[in-house]
């Protein structure tokens, strides 16, 4: 690469978009752009879009939180902070169990500014993050999803709770992209897919028009990093290809899969197994898109996780190699 900067826009949530953002924020001469799914209606963040008629904030914390320079700052601390249940005490809908702070703190400021993005800015401030982060849309979304046999979902907490396959994800209300988001998209030396939840976390962005006309019409090089493994109630039982093939039945184009090669041990696999997750493998040796296999892959906790370390080493590869001077 030049000593030019370079755009990467990283298109995603959840958790497996943060480790990402985290693994790359250090590469030299880039600039990392978080475009971020606000479908998400589980959990803490379900409850106060709900209270407070907001867009989903609860992976725009943890973007931010991965992309901060202020990893083990007491504002990252308290961010991180969840009100848990103690002494029996049960949750209802208005008192603060279950809450993460950081999420409690994000709803104060976005009340106070009248502004979902200007509320992003200002924690970005605070914890001196690199690179910036966007909302796909600022409006409140419902993410809904059509199985094979004609069942529609409504809701992201829903979708993998079935027992059926998903055909398609959608919404159900004209939803307009956040402009500036499209414009990042637009301006991009590199896109990255991934890593995470197929669906609910990647799909969510790319099904917004405005988009998908970006994706398509941008020049950039598009990379999909694929899950080491299956996640039950959404990509059963799925391949490789079986992924690429969801994220080009909507539309989404790319030009590069990104997937781990490591050995798993078996106990391990065994563990998955029983909660009905088995490895992601390749079927075939021959794709119309680019194969990069590689060691991305720790498994602390006997759990399978992609390693921040690994995956920054495979990026700075892929900049080199994708990204002309």
């Amino acid at each position: 690469m030049s000593n030019k900067q370079k755009e990467v826009v990283i298109i995603g949530g959840g958790h497996g978009q943060s480790l990402i953002c985290k693994s790359i924020k250090d590469i030299p001469d880039i600039h990392v752009t978080a475009i971020v799914t606000v479908a998400d209606d589980g959990g803490s963040t379900g409850r106060l879009r709900t209270l407070f008629h907001l867009p989903a904030m609860g992976d725009i914390r943890n973007v931010l939180l991965a992309l901060s320079n202020d990893q083990n700052g007491i504002l990252t601390a308290l961010m991180n902070y969840r009100f848990t249940e103690e002494n029996g005490s049960t949750t209802n809908e208005t008192d603060v169990l279950g809450h993460n702070l950081g999420n409690l703190i994000f709803t104060a400021l976005a009340n106070t500014t009248h502004s979902f993005e200007e509320s992003i800015r200002i924690l970005s401030d605070l914890l001196h993050t690199v690179g910036d982060v966007l909302p796909v849309t600022e409006q409140i979304v419902t993410l809904n999803a059509l199985m094979e046999d004609g069942t529609r979902v409504r809701g992201e907490k829903n979708i993998p709770t079935m027992v059926n396959t998903i055909s398609r994800v959608f919404y159900d209300v004209p939803v307009h992209a956040n402009i500036n988001a499209v414009q990042a998209i637009l301006n991009a030396d590199v896109i990255i897919y991934g890593i995470g939840s197929l669906y609910t976390s990647i799909l969510p962005n790319v099904i917004i028009p405005e988009i998908t006309d970006a994706l398509v019409h941008c020049h950039a090089p598009k990379i999909y990093f694929c899950n080491a493994m299956t996640q039950p109630g959404e990509t059963d039982g799925y391949t490789m290809e079986d992924h690429v093939h969801a994220l080009e039945s909507h539309h989404c184009p790319l030009d590069t899969v990104v997937m781990a090669n490591d050995d798993i041990p078996e106990y391990i696999l065994d563990r998955y197994l029983d909660q009905h997750s088995i490895r992601v493998k390749a079927t075939s040796s021959s794709h119309p898109y680019s194969l990069i296999q590689s060691s991305l892959l720790t498994f602390d906790h006997d759990l399978v996780r992609h390693d921040p370390t690994k995956v920054k080493m495979v990026m700075e590869q892929l900049l080199h190699a994708v990204v002309q001077p």
